[in-house]
């Protein structure tokens, strides 16, 4: 029988493993600082609306 000259790897993940690795180079990319200020201004604009309007 020959042998499979392929290394194969981890099989739980179904194959999703082998592109673990590599970075999607078009995606769109976001500060994590940005997004934390962008979240509590959220929270902030949401709590003043509600005290305003109650």
């Amino acid at each position: 029988m020959p042998q499979d000259s392929r290394k194969s790897g981890f099989h739980s993940a179904a194959g999703l493993i082998q592109y673990y690795d590599m970075e999607e180079t078009r995606a769109l990319k976001i500060d994590p600082y940005l997004v934390m200020v962008f979240g509590i201004g959220a929270a902030v604009v949401v709590q003043i609306l509600n005290w305003k309007l109650s």
